[in-house]
């Protein structure tokens, strides 16, 4: 009789034993998932503000890239006014420069075939 008493004791606390392991597999189940959420929602965040600096490093980059090109689309405007000036005020003088240019740069090319 003893024995069987034993027995029944320990089934009750292995039931028992059980009942609170799911309990507690419950319970680390849904902290690990308000963990994760927390996670998540602080990732979603820093990636939004990740987001916004680089679109303003973006921006900052266009404007200067426009800057830039406005620059520089300026200055060949005014050396091919300058050249075109030139060539009005002396076309002859210009046309032998461009002769010269071309018979030297020529023979360079040729000189790399040979």
């Amino acid at each position: 009789m003893a024995t069987t008493k034993a027995r029944e004791d320990i089934k009750a606390d292995l039931k028992t034993l059980k009942e609170d392991l799911k309990t507690g597999a419950r319970e680390e189940t849904q902290r690990l998932r308000e963990k994760a959420g927390e996670a998540e929602a602080k990732l979603r965040a820093k990636s939004e503000e990740v987001r916004e600096q680089a679109r303003g490093y973006y921006d900052t980059a266009r404007v200067h890239g426009r800057e830039y090109y406005d620059d520089a689309a300026e200055r060949l405007d005014e050396a091919q006014r300058y050249i075109v000036e030139r060539v009005q005020e002396r076309p002859l003088q210009s046309t032998a420069v461009a002769l010269g240019v071309g018979v030297v740069l020529g023979l360079l090319l040729a000189g790399r075939r040979r």
